[in-house]
């Protein structure tokens, strides 16, 4: 097994308790062995060498939200309230996306991703076997779902379910055990009751967790009292959501008690800060959430609500809008942030082994060149991690102990043809 060593680094290890070593790091296959303090001694035998003098290594983005294809719609409905941003502009164009569409798309964005320094990403969407083959094919991970929505006759209901049904089984583990599933409906108000606890079944039966949008915007909490009598939270509590491991998306609109429902469940929170302002959906009570011991990691939404996907930009927006709104200046500090879009991002998807610089985790971890204006002083790079960096400071990517990325160069990846067939799909689908 090949044994690497990089030193003259500096590591932020997402280690409360060193969070972080000037020193070097040592990997072995697939997964990091040590990190030490200091220069190795001359006694250790690596088979390789790197030398990551000016680079800050951290571990790898974690994105627990997103639809990658939806780059294809990025800038094309701009400045719009969420449900006619949806109805008006996203959903009429999405109904004309085929397999092709979702791969590209998806491909761009994957790519833009592991350029950005995210090794680990969530997708909700259609057309998920091109999706899967795109995480393959890159050596990226990700944590993959069919997004079901369920306004349509009884057996396109059935039709769907089946598909992500078996979807999930096909896929999970799959790519060296780089790709997990879920079971995933849309949301409370594009899918029945009934139907939602039909996919909860589902859950059950292949023993899956389970991915939802919820209490994204006070207009959606207040249908569903509307058309249920209840709250979203209360209403999935009802329907079974919460029996099974829960991931939900966006979390916005949330009372006390509600908080307090989700924490006894153990339910995950994406947080996508970037996408709820753009959307004008409200601001997650994030700080609240924490101190209730709910788990929050971050996430970008698609590239359409956002408009990138680059997880720097969403951890300092995580860091810095809680203290604007809160007049508190510590109510998420820059250590809290990068948790949530690294060690909390992978336990908020159920991975126990990404996340994290430490002995014995799998070796997904990126590395920034600090040799820039803006990393100067060299004072404290967890700070500078979150408050200066952003995703074109990255240079080198590693996933699973295999380079992806090295000198700004995607390795696994044709970014050329990419770009290409991506602006002949946007091209035909504006035209038809």
């Amino acid at each position: 097994m090949k044994k690497t060593c990089i030193k003259n680094g500096i590591f932020i290890t997402s280690d409360t308790s060193n969070p972080v070593i000037r020193g070097y790091m040592v990997i072995e296959g697939n997964r990091i062995t040590s990190i030490h303090e200091g220069s190795p001694a001359e006694s250790e035998i690596f088979d390789e060498y790197i030398d990551g003098t000016n680079k800050l290594y951290m571990p790898g983005l974690v994105n627990t939200h997103g639809h990658a294809a939806m780059s294809l719609l990025r800038g094309y409905g701009d400045d719009m309230a969420l449900q006619i941003w949806l109805e008006q502009k996203m959903w009429p164009m999405e109904a004309k996306f085929t397999t092709q569409d979702v791969k590209w798309g998806t491909l761009l964005s994957i790519l833009e991703m592991l350029k950005g320094g995210t090794t680990t990403f969530v997708d909700m969407y259609d057309h998920m076997n091109e999706v899967a083959q795109a995480v393959e094919q890159s050596g990226m991970r990700a944590c993959l779902t069919r997004g079901v929505i369920g306004l349509c006759p009884p057996d396109v209901q059935v039709a769907k379910l089946n598909e992500a049904t078996e979807f999930a089984k096909n896929w999970h583990g799959k790519a060296d055990g780089r790709i997990t599933t879920m079971m995933s409906p849309h949301a409370p108000y594009t899918c029945p009751p009934d139907y939602i606890e039909k996919i909860v079944q589902v859950a059950h039966d292949l023993n899956l967790p389970i991915h939802t949008h919820m209490s994204e915007t006070s207009r959606e909490v207040q249908a569903n009292v509307d058309q249920y009598g209840l709250r979203p939270v209360a209403h999935l509590e009802k329907i079974g959501v919460f029996s099974r491991p829960t991931l939900v998306a966006h979390g916005v609109h949330l009372t006390d008690e509600e908080i307090e429902v989700l924490k006894r469940y153990d339910v995950r929170i994406s947080h996508n800060p970037g996408s709820n302002l753009k959307l004008a959906s409200g601001v997650a009570r994030v700080p609240e959430l924490l101190r209730a011991g709910v788990k929050v990691s971050l996430g970008t939404d698609g590239a359409a609500s956002n408009n990138n996907l680059d997880m720097f930009e969403e951890m300092r927006l995580a860091a810095l809008i809680h203290k604007g709104v809160s007049g508190d200046p510590v109510a998420v500090p820059a250590t809290e942030a990068l948790l949530m879009g690294t060690k909390w991002g992978a336990e908020s998807i159920w991975l126990d082994n990404v996340g994290q610089l430490a002995p014995g985790m799998k070796a997904d971890f990126i590395a920034l060149d600090i040799d820039q204006p803006h990393f100067l002083p060299k004072t404290d790079f967890i700070s500078h991690a979150i408050y200066s960096a952003s995703a074109k400071d990255v240079v080198d990517v590693c996933v699973d102990g295999k380079w992806v990325v090295r000198g700004g160069q995607c390795l696994t990846l044709d970014e050329e043809k990419i770009k290409f067939e991506f602006e002949q799909c946007f091209d035909r689908l504006t035209q038809s």
